[in-house]
């Protein structure tokens, strides 16, 4: 049985996890520090949520939860499921759960965005109800 829980420990082993699956979100992910694991686990907007099968952790999704003017929002970034797992549900289980927390945490609404070529994903993502927007997504990216 597939179970979700919050991350709430910044430890060497969490952050193994963390870095086994980023990868495999996206191929110029850096490997996260402890300093910055543990700066996200004390953060009161970022939940870091690890799906869980036995001792096995199968994926993960963050959701940031924060106030704005216009009420409480919530994003959704770096749903992750291990190679290993995919077709298992994995996915859906992570986005039902964090469409939940979002809701008891206050917010009005749930964001997201995906990159088109993410086929699966998008399909998964419409599936539990997230709607697509007609919008337009801009970055500004610092030089680092």
């Amino acid at each position: 049985m597939i179970e979700i829980f919050e991350v709430t420990s910044s430890d060497e082993a969490t952050l193994k996890l963390v870095n086994k699956l980023l990868p495999q979100l996206s191929k110029s992910a850096q490997p996260l520090t402890s300093c910055k694991l543990r700066e996200m686990v004390q953060s009161t907007h970022v939940h870091l949520f690890f799906a869980q099968e036995g001792a096995e952790v199968l994926g993960m999704l963050s959701l940031v939860v924060f106030p704005i003017p216009t009420g409480i929002r919530a994003w959704v970034e770096d749903v992750i499921v291990d190679e290993s797992a995919r077709g298992k549900g994995v996915g859906r289980i992570l986005s039902e759960y964090a469409i939940k927390a979002a809701k008891e945490k206050g917010a009005l609404t749930v964001d997201l965005t995906s990159r088109p070529s993410r086929v699966a994903a998008n399909h998964l993502y419409q599936k539990v109800g997230f709607q697509l927007r007609e919008t337009n997504v801009y970055r500004f990216q610092h030089e680092l």
